[in-house]
Parts: structure tokens; C-alpha cells; sequence
């Protein structure tokens, strides 16, 4: 009998859950960054950059952006680490990474591009200087075996940037959940023509570790120094950890 795992609300298969996914972000792949405007009202933009303001990439720096979808991380970091630099953009999801490969090729910037698994990463030991991974965390089946793998591929010093959804704060609770539940899927519909996967989105965020507990995991991975900073009255964090 195989493991059983969270896909939004429903309970499925752990085999299931990756092909669920999948077809999620295949199906969204083209409209993914207008989604995410309309959604955010822009917001994930700011989040974003602040996230790579936080992770200080310098030229030579070796960068690895997990689930990266279409590259909004790895074109900042590419373009710090410079020619010097080596930063990789991967994704579980074709359609995701053939669009982020596409927009920063258009860019001029011919990085590395890896479909891979995050809880399996096909890369060295200590040989990043910075590891991000930015609203893809919440997708993965083993979150626990996913942290691990990015402070294994950490250099000793290197640091682990997780942007994700969080919980919000309380009195924000209701007009959240109105929003997250009636709209997204009505704005999924409209743009994306596919309601379903926005619902998705919204239960993925609810059954996502809050702030602290993420921090947790995070230690129980091997990081030392972590601390999160609340986004948005905690829509979104940005959780760090250092590998020593």
C-alpha cells in the first residue's frame, strides 16, 4: 500500500500528488506571472526582490533557484553573480522551466537549466555559495527530505532562502479566506481558464507550515541562524538559514 499525502484538501496517493502537481503548473505555465500580478496585486514582485536583496549574491557566487519557474529569482542572480558566477535554474515541471528558459534567453542570459527533483538534487555536496526556492515548497511531497538536500548542496557558510505563502495575520483571516477561495478561482477561470488549479493553489497554502513551524524544520535540516521575515502581514515569509 503505498503513502498517502496532502494535494490541497484531498487526501491521495504520494505517487498521485507529483502527477496532480504537474498537470497543475503545465496547465497554468503560460499564464503563470500575470496570474501572479492579478493575485498579488503585484505584491510578489516586491516580495521577490526583497528576497534578493536578502541573499547578497556577489560576483563568483555558484546560485542554485529550486522550482524556479519562469526565472524571476535566477535573472537577479544571474546577472550579480556575473561571468565569473554559475547559477542554475531548475524546476520539477517542463512547462514551467521551458518558459522561464525562454524569457531569459530574451533576456540574453544563457544559464543552466535543469528539469530535477528537489528531493532528489543532482549536484555535490557543499558547492553552492546561496540556495533559493521561491513559492515551490509547499508543492513538494517530502519537505523534510527537500530542506535536506538544499543544506547538502550548501557550502559551509552558504545560505537557504525560502519564500513561500504563510499564515496570515489573524484579524486579516477572514477577507483572506473570502479572497482566496471566491476570487482566485473566478480569476483562475477568467485568465487561465482553469479554476480548479487556482482552488489548489489556495488549499496548498492552508495546509503550508506556518512561521515557526517551518523554522523547525528548517534546524532539523542542519541550519543554524534561521529567522524569518513576515511579508504582507504574513501572506507570504521569507525564512533564511545559514549551513555551518
Amino acid at each position: 500500500m503505498s503513502d498517502t499525502t496532502h494535494f490541497g484538501y484531498q487526501t491521495v496517493a504520494e505517487e498521485e500528488k507529483v502527477h496532480k502537481v504537474a498537470e497543475v503548473f503545465h496547465s497554468v505555465a503560460q499564464k503563470y506571472d500575470v496570474m501572479n500580478d492579478l493575485m498579488s496585486g503585484g505584491l510578489h514582485r516586491i516580495w521577490k526582490t526583497f528576497t534578493i536583496a536578502q541573499a547578497g549574491v556577489r560576483p563568483g557566487f555558484k546560485v542554485l533557484d529550486i522550482a524556479g519557474g519562469t526565472g524571476d529569482l535566477a535573472k537577479a542572480f544571474a546577472r550579480q553573480a556575473g561571468s565569473t558566477g554559475e547559477v542554475w535554474l531548475t524546476d520539477i515541471n517542463e512547462s514551467m522551466l521551458r518558459v522561464g528558459r525562454d524569457r531569459l534567453l530574451n533576456k540574453g542570459l544563457a544559464i543552466p537549466t535543469l528539469l530535477c527533483d528537489a528531493e532528489k538534487l543532482p549536484f555535490p555536496g557543499n558547492y553552492f555559495d546561496r540556495v533559493s526556492v521561491a513559492f515551490g515548497l509547499r508543492n513538494m511531497t517530502h519537505k523534510d527530505a527537500a530542506l535536506k538536500e538544499m543544506q547538502r548542496v550548501l557550502k559551509p557558510g552558504g545560505k537557504l532562502l525560502v519564500l513561500e505563502f504563510s499564515k496570515v495575520w489573524e484579524p486579516l483571516q477572514k477577507p483572506y479566506d473570502t479572497y482566496s477561495f471566491s476570487v482566485l478561482p473566478w480569476l483562475g477561470k477568467r485568465i487561465a481558464n482553469d479554476a480548479e488549479s487556482y482552488r489548489y493553489l489556495a488549499e496548498s497554502i492552508r495546509m503550508h507550515p506556518d512561521q515557526e513551524t517551518l523554522k523547525r524544520m528548517m534546524q532539523e535540516a542542519g541550519l543554524d541562524r534561521v529567522q524569518y521575515h513576515n511579508l504582507t502581514a504574513g501572506v507570504a515569509a521569507l525564512h533564511t538559514g545559514i549551513k555551518f
